[in-house]
């Protein structure tokens, strides 16, 4: 049951991390130079609020540390680049475990 939800999430995922690293390579062209859009400003560009609002959540709600080093890190990486990193984590996830015992053992 999870492993089908992990994998669709995984491959919608996937999807979007392509159409965003298609934009960022048609933008690389257009521009004659390498442009790599962040995910903080790809999150801005859709919703400004709710990125304001997500950083002073976690200001508030967990340690100011966890913001500014950590979070802002992750916000300054390629946005496909981070949407693949979550696709790769889901599509594992719902990934099918290896039977412990072999191929040909009997339970």
């Amino acid at each position: 049951m999870f492993s089908f939800l992990f994998k669709i999430l995984g491959l919608f995922t996937l999807a979007l991390a392509l159409v965003l690293a298609v934009l960022d390579i048609t933008r690389s062209i257009t521009a004659s130079e390498m442009v790599l859009t962040s995910l903080a400003s790809t999150w801005a560009n859709i919703s400004p609020a709710t990125l304001e609002a997500s950083r002073d959540a976690v200001q508030i709600w967990t340690h100011p540390v966890l913001w500014d080093p950590i979070l802002l890190f992750l916000l300054q990486l390629p946005s496909w680049l981070v949407f693949w990193l979550v696709a790769m984590i889901f599509l594992k996830l719902g990934q099918k475990r290896e039977n412990p015992y072999g191929r040909f053992a009997s339970r």
